[in-house]
């Protein structure tokens, strides 16, 4: 379509206008109205369709006799004018459509199934992808067959993807859109549709199915994609003027350095409308454009050197902004005022006792934050991750206190007799979870007590970071050099502390704030973020997909060790060198490469369980090749062996290995694995059903098994879970293990780890009347097969994350002997019985307890007569007459010793003095500071705690205490003699 401006050019201009504003008016939609549509006008319902016809021929009977360039011009204006009907009238039918949050979201899903999508549910926001903390993109689980690492199960599929990015989490409340929990939507095609139908439909979906405005599209291209610009403009009918070719930064996807690329193309809406098309040189102005639909065009490969070329199979990417759509379809001024948010900002002000309309910005911006941070924790949580100061988990903490900060300022208060908020506020975030995750509801009473536990202990952390502000505040005023930027960015960071409250603060006490340091400070934050959350890698893997790829054909990697340990003849398919990705033809002596075979008996690393080791030899040759790791690759398409040629050489598609499993070791990881099932079944009987899995190792010589649970197991507990094992162990069960489709496993009530993918058909472990498990791990036929069970230890490792470690089969036996030696070596050394060592230890702890006790009565009565020569040193304040005795022994003295000493010499100075005693040791890396004070003293300023302090921190070290008593260290004895000079410099200035 011809630009607005190419119409300024001659006088017929006005009346063009004229006629088709003239057309508008009676409800046909302006000169620039588009559409997906170019139908003819006699395709239009009756009224508006005569009109525009009448209007249609009123432009051509005035341009009849111009010259040929105008004939061209007129028949453009005619195309407009009817694409300009057939747009408006299908933005009309959409008007009386349901557009909340849940119908925008349906009505997509149903559009694109309605194209051939196989519509799929949410993956987890605990992405199977290590190289992203978080699901950040409604791409992420189709990363695989984009990367050609796994075979594509559809040929396109539509989703609703649950996402969390927190790289802008300053942003979240000031401006219109940014949040950290949103709903992506999306369509992806796997080789199937391009660039054409993707931009028809998504433009289709827009206007026809949503009711957007198209007068309000704009649509942004990269800058040398032609092809798609003319898809916009010539068969969609986008006006030229309103399509902006764009850089890279804006509409080019890669997935990293090497691997799938392409251009992209964009969907913005124009709030602004009336400010025109001319001037418009890009869409960055957000107080006017919103991007709302993303189109990635994945057509490109890149190479190592930067070199592009045309991928055999093209796929589509796109995405559309659930929040974005709702905030313009609902027409509100923002996203948190849709029906997606406002339910919980209304509830946040009901608890806090304020109307939304009434508040001002500060307290809308602290509402949306509480809403937003709470929606993210309640899907976070769901899925498994759990407040903690790692990860994740620190990701959860750091929302959850940003909801507490913001809720308290607000004041917000528990309902009833409840001590908390949060958990109020979720409940409405669950009650809109249902249709983007029904998972959510079934695990609310979990996620409120999360929220509940966090709340209070952050409570107390912040109590604790306005002591640290105040002591700060002390710190700054005697020093006259403000608050420094790190210590902003501890109060806001670790207790929660906005700047503007620290600085408010500051301020009342006259202390400026380095304001500069804390904005670096924050900075290397969001960059240490942006790292985490910019991109996903999508090109790990490359070389062992290409593999795949190659050997697509072939008979490989057939999984035999579930029946055998032994495969007599494996051929070797390929080998590949694992730091270049390269293809050899060969391995000799020496090598260490990945290789990949026919047939293997050796079980690859999934499901906690490592992998098997062993051998491959050839029959009629030295060569010996060592089993190191296995792995499955390409997205589970093949099974690559790290090995060592030890001897010999391998040639790839000739050699053909005998395969031998280690049998010590699958034994050993069999017996455990089998005792992990045993063990999740006992925790969920001892301490109750809602104990699940949170992760596993099942490795040759031990088990570990993290579970979730809000407390401790009780040691009672403990002993009635390694019973229960044992008991079970001892009933020689007989394993059921078969495949069946997942729907008859989750009816059969079989376990399954949350947040792990399934296929179709899934494999089930089953000790009949114990445990059942989906799992493809090695096991033992029979339970008695495991011998015993004996748990090593049990902890917490992160909020709300337990974790046991233990020993089954063989293992139990490596412990048992270990044990007994060690008491053989006691019995032999204390020269008593195995049954008497216990009490013949508790007989010299004892004894040495009492010598212990002796030594440090003799340390400290040396250590007074060696302070005692030191009381001459005293001086006196000439107004305060208060006595200052600080000074160094000459050895080192223990803290406890030292403290004997300088309290003996302060009463005999009397209350109105101050000691300071330091000992240092002879390598200078230890220093011990004791500081007291009489009464007396204090009473005329004097403060210990600060006094010893600011000493220890001068030798590099830290503590203080009370204004009458404080004991420090420091691991600088370097300083010392000045850090002495200034403390005494101290003490006389705080008594003047």
């Amino acid at each position: 379509m011809l630009s607005q401006r190419r119409f300024l050019d001659g006088g017929k201009l006005t009346l063009v206008q004229r006629v088709f504003a003239s057309s508008s008016s009676r409800g046909g939609g302006g000169l620039m109205a588009t559409t997906h549509s170019r139908s003819s006008f006699t395709a239009r319902s009756s009224s508006t369709s005569a009109s525009f016809t009448r209007n249609a021929k009123t432009v051509i009977r005035v341009f009849r006799n111009e010259s040929a360039r105008n004939d061209r011009i007129s028949r453009h204006v005619v195309r407009a004018s009817s694409a300009a009907a057939s747009a408006n009238a299908d933005t009309q039918k959409s008007t009386n459509k349901d557009n909340s949050g849940r119908s925008i979201r349906k009505r997509f899903l149903d559009f694109y199934e309605n194209k051939g999508h196989a519509v799929l549910p949410s993956s987890s926001l605990v992405p199977e992808d290590p190289t992203v903390l978080l699901t950040i993109a409604g791409m992420l689980q189709f990363k695989p067959i984009f990367m050609g690492q796994k075979e594509r199960e559809v040929k396109s599929a539509t989703t609703s993807q649950k996402c969390v990015r927190t790289n802008d989490i300053e942003n979240v409340g000031v401006t219109a859109r940014h949040h950290t929990f949103f709903e992506m939507l999306g369509n992806f095609s796997f080789g199937d549709y391009f660039k054409k139908e993707a931009c028809e439909w998504a433009w289709e979906l827009s206007v026809k199915e949503l009711g957007i405005d198209p007068d309000r599209i704009w649509v942004s291209v990269f800058e040398s994609d032609d092809e798609a610009l003319g898809i916009w403009r010539d068969q969609i009918g986008v006006p030229e003027a309103k399509i902006l070719r764009m850089g890279a930064e804006d509409n080019f996807w890669a997935a990293g350095p090497t691997g799938p690329c392409g251009p992209c193309a964009e969907l913005y809406y124009d709030f602004k409308p009336e400010l025109g098309v001319e001037g418009v040189k890009d869409l960055n102005d957000d107080s006017r454009f919103v991007e709302f639909y993303n189109l990635v065009f994945m057509e490109l490969s890149r190479d190592a050197n930067g070199k592009t070329t045309p991928l055999k199979n093209k796929n589509i990417d796109t995405g559309m902004g659930l929040e974005r759509v709702a905030q313009i379809l609902q027409k509100k001024p923002n996203n948190y005022e849709t029906d997606l948010m406002m339910p919980i900002i209304e509830k946040a002000c009901a608890m806090a006792d304020l109307k939304y309309d009434e508040c001002d910005e500060k307290q809308k911006r602290m509402l949306k934050v509480a809403a937003d941070h709470i929606r993210a924790v309640t899907y976070l949580i769901s899925d498994g991750v759990f407040p903690s100061n790692v990860g994740r988990g620190y990701i959860v903490r750091r929302l959850i206190r940003r909801v507490v900060r913001s809720g308290k300022l607000l004041g917000m208060k528990g309902e009833g007799d409840s001590k908390t908020f949060t958990s109020s506020i979720a409940k409405v975030a669950v009650e809109l979870s249902s249709e983007c995750d029904p998972n959510v509801m079934k695990r609310s009473e979990k996620i409120y007590a999360e929220l509940e536990r966090e709340e209070l202990g952050f409570k107390k952390t912040l109590a604790n970071g306005e002591n640290l502000l105040a002591d700060i505040i002390v710190r700054a005023k005697k020093d006259k050099n403000g608050v420094t930027g790190a210590e902003a960015f501890l109060l806001y960071d670790t207790y929660g502390f906005p700047l503007d409250i620290t600085t408010d603060v500051a301020e009342d006490n006259d202390v400026e704030v380095d304001v500069e340091g804390f904005e670096m400070e924050m900075e290397k934050a969001r960059n240490l973020a942006r790292a985490a959350a910019k991109t996903v890698d999508v090109t790990a893997g490359d070389a062992l997909a290409r593999v795949a790829d190659d050997l697509n054909n072939d008979n490989h990697s057939d999984f035999i060790g579930y029946d055998s340990l032994i495969s007599q003849e494996s051929k070797v398919l390929a080998i590949v060198n694992p730091k270049t990705g390269k293809m050899l033809e060969y391995a000799q002596e020496g090598d260490e490469v990945d290789v990949v075979l026919s047939q293997t008996p050796f079980y690859a690393e999934s499901g906690g369980q490592i992998a098997d080791v062993g051998v491959m030899l050839t029959k009629n040759s030295n060569t010996e090749v060592r089993v190191l790791d296995v792995q499955n690759a390409a997205g589970g398409r093949i099974i690559s062996h790290r090995v060592r040629v030890e001897s010999g050489e391998i040639v790839a598609k000739t050699s053909v290995l005998e395969t031998k499993v280690d049998k010590d070791s699958r034994r050993r990881a069999k017996a455990n694995h089998t005792a992990t099932h045993l063990l999740q079944s006992a925790l969920k009987q001892v301490m109750g059903d809602d104990v699940s899995q949170a992760g596993s190792l099942v490795s040759f010589d031990r088990l570990r098994f993290d579970f979730n649970s809000s407390r401790a197991p009780k040691p009672n507990e403990l002993e009635e879970i390694e019973t229960l094992v044992n008991q079970w162990i001892f009933d020689s069960t007989n394993l059921e293990v078969a495949e069946m489709p997942i729907a008859d496993a989750k009816a059969k009530g079989a376990t399954m780890m949350f947040g792990e993918k399934y296929g179709d058909v899934v494999r089930v472990v089953d000790v009949p009347n114990v445990s059942m498990e989906l799992c493809g791990g090695t096991h033992v036929s029979n339970t008695s097969e495991i011998c015993g069970f004996k748990i090593l230890s049990e902890s917490g490792i992160a909020s709300g994350i337990r974790r046991i470690e233990a020993v089954a089969g063989p293992a139990v036996i490596d412990l048992v002997n270990s044990n007994a030696q060690v008491v053989n070596d006691l019995t032999k050394s204390l020269k008593v019985k195995p049954e008497e060592v216990s009490e013949r230890v508790k007989s010299i702890q004892k004894d040495l307890l009492e010598q212990q006790k002796l030594a440090e009565k003799l340390r400290g009565e040396l250590a007074v007569a060696k302070a005692s020569s030191l009381k001459s040193l005293a001086e006196t304040h000439p107004t305060a007459q208060t006595q200052i005795l600080i000074a160094k022994m000459d050895e080192f003295v223990a803290p406890d010793a030292l403290k004997v000493a300088c309290e003996s010499l302060l009463k005999s100075l009397g209350p109105d003095a101050l000691v300071l005693l330091a000992s240092a040791s002879d390598d200078n890396t230890k220093v011990a500071i004791v500081c007291a004070a009489g009464d007396d003293a204090v009473k005329k300023g004097i403060n210990a705690g600060k006094i010893c302090g600011a000493t220890a921190k001068a030798c590099g070290g830290g503590g203080g205490g009370k204004p009458n008593f404080a004991q420090a260290g420091g691991r600088d004895a370097s300083n010392l003699v000045e850090a002495l000079a200034t403390a005494k410099v101290n003490a006389f200035e705080s008594l003047n």
